[in-house]
């Protein structure tokens, strides 16, 4: 059994198909005078300010650490935030919680910054006895 009308409407089946398939492909343009978006990497570092069988990262220890450890790293910018934190002990099972610094940065992620982000991770940890410092990251369209 014969389809004519089939026949006939398969190029512009075709025609549609094709158009739906590159669609997705094409991105607006920014407006004019905007700045186009670029793919960077956002990192958060956890800093709990608890030390290990007492007392605390101090106002002044953690502005000394900031000067010495991580702006000389990332000389172009960050943000620093306050945060309270809280965690599980997995040895008492009990919560803890205790005041929190959060230092975000954005770059390219590469592995020459992914290696500077890890040294604070580890600097903090040295020199204020620390389990671990939480670092969290993802990406973003950003632009400037």
């Amino acid at each position: 059994m014969s389809l004519p009308w089939i026949k006939a409407r398969a190029p512009l089946a075709a025609l549609v198909a094709a158009l739906v398939l590159a669609t997705p492909g094409c991105a607006p343009l920014p407006p004019d005078g905007a700045t186009p978006m670029q793919a960077r990497v956002v990192e958060r570092l956890y800093f709990g300010r608890a030390i290990p069988g007492g007392g605390s990262v101090s106002e002044d220890d953690w502005s000394t650490f900031v000067a010495q450890e991580v702006t000389p790293r990332f000389p172009d910018g960050l943000t620093l935030l306050r945060a309270e934190g809280q965690w599980r002990d997995a040895a008492t099972g009990g919560l803890v919680r205790e005041p929190t610094m959060v230092l975000e940065l954005i770059h390219a992620g590469d592995a020459a910054t992914d290696a500077r982000v890890a040294a604070i991770a580890a600097a903090y940890k040295r020199r204020f006895q620390q389990d671990a410092v939480l670092r969290v990251r993802g990406t973003a369209a950003v632009a400037f």
